[in-house]
């Protein structure tokens, strides 16, 4: 085997890490776990795991990021045709990882037990609190969006992101539960009422963005040639090149993603790409909360259902910069409008992702716009 690259040689030593992070929470816990322990392991020095992240804290994110995305199981071979049906599979996914008996066992890859000091980790800080907050407006965008597309033909159009809000308190009430009360939780009690709350009236509304100040979209003519990229909604490669809205989110931003998918076109490929100013830390939880919903929604969900809207990860920042935003923090909010491979629009500030996905191209002053939000 030759030498390995310096890029190589970093991303070998980065596994290596995770790996023995992974033995070491395993049997000690969150709390009970030491870095020096982990380097031990890995047969690496403690600078050695500082170079590959900056904390324990960062460390255990990854680690239950990492296990969350190595779910590979294929859907299931009926999805639910319905709400309640989806609703009922996605609970029983979702339960299928918890410690119903022992807090000590569980699910796929010891999961459970490793997750059970998430949430203590997330109530730490403001600065974990605030994007997690976020990242679950997002998963509840992704799963109304699903529930949305279940609809009957004959129905009229209605928002389900209440609906899915609901269902993720319940999941994840469950999950704090079976962390903290094992035998407690009946996993057809959870199931069923998931099932229920597909036919809870909330009154749900999408009113237009009523801000202070909406910035109006400014038409470009620029080149669009964005990195590759993975969409963590399917697992698959992410279509940035499709006729579309690309939204650059930071973490303290995410549920104007809604705005985009909203205000978009029928047909147009909406992808909301996070960023963050602490992506060592904060992208591995982004990652944890959206494969956490999204490996569940995948074998619940036909893929007919899934929604229409791609998430995308930028740690690196290249995406962004593609798309004409050089500096990203957790408060960045901007969109481009894509045509025929170029960005012909662009917005920035606190409503951009309204603005850009709204706005006609210039260059087609035929194309028809949508009149109104796709649901209300």
């Amino acid at each position: 085997m030759g030498r390995l690259s310096r890029a190589e040689l970093q991303e070998h030593n980065r596994a290596r890490v995770l790996d023995a992070a992974r033995n070491e929470f395993t049997e000690r816990g969150f709390p009970g776990a030491k870095v020096d322990a982990i380097a031990e392991r890995a047969g690496l020095t403690r600078g050695a795991v500082y170079s590959n992240f900056p904390g324990k804290r960062a460390l255990y994110f990854a680690v239950l990021a990492d296990l969350a995305e190595r779910d590979h199981e294929p859907p299931h071979p009926e999805p639910g045709r319905t709400a309640p049906e989806a609703l009922g599979a996605l609970a029983r996914a979702w339960a299928g990882e918890l410690p119903l008996v022992d807090a000590d066992t569980g699910g796929r890859h010891g999961s459970p037990r490793l997750g059970r000091h998430l949430m203590s980790e997330v109530l730490s800080e403001e600065r974990i609190r605030r994007p997690f907050a976020q990242l679950m407006k997002l998963d509840a965008i992704l799963l109304g969006l699903a529930l949305e597309e279940l609809r009957p033909p004959d129905a009229p159009p209605a928002r389900l992101v209440r609906t899915a809000e609901a269902v993720l308190t319940t999941l994840y009430g469950a999950s704090q539960m079976a962390d903290a009360a094992p035998g407690f939780i009946e996993p057809f009690n959870v199931v069923s009422a998931c099932e229920r709350l597909a036919g809870l009236d909330l009154r749900d509304t999408w009113p237009p963005p009523h801000l202070p100040y909406i910035p109006r979209a400014r038409p470009a003519d620029e080149p669009w040639s964005p990195p590759p990229a993975t969409d963590a909604v399917r697992g698959t490669p992410a279509r940035l090149a499709d006729d579309g809205v690309v939204a650059i989110l930071g973490l303290h931003r995410l549920e104007a993603a809604e705005e985009a998918v909203r205000a978009a076109p029928p047909g147009a490929t909406v992808t909301a790409v996070l960023v963050t100013g602490e992506p060592a830390e904060l992208l591995p939880l982004a990652r944890l909360a959206v494969a956490g919903l999204c490996g569940c929604l995948r074998r619940a969900f036909p893929p007919s259902a899934w929604p229409r809207l791609q998430v995308v990860y930028d740690a690196s920042g290249a995406l962004a910069r593609a798309a004409g935003v050089a500096a990203v923090s957790d408060g960045t909010e901007a969109a481009v409008r894509i045509e025929g491979g170029r960005i012909v629009a662009r917005a920035d500030g606190r409503g951009a992702c309204h603005a850009a996905a709204a706005t006609e191209d210039a260059a087609q002053p035929g194309h028809a716009r949508r009149e109104g939000s796709r649901s209300s």
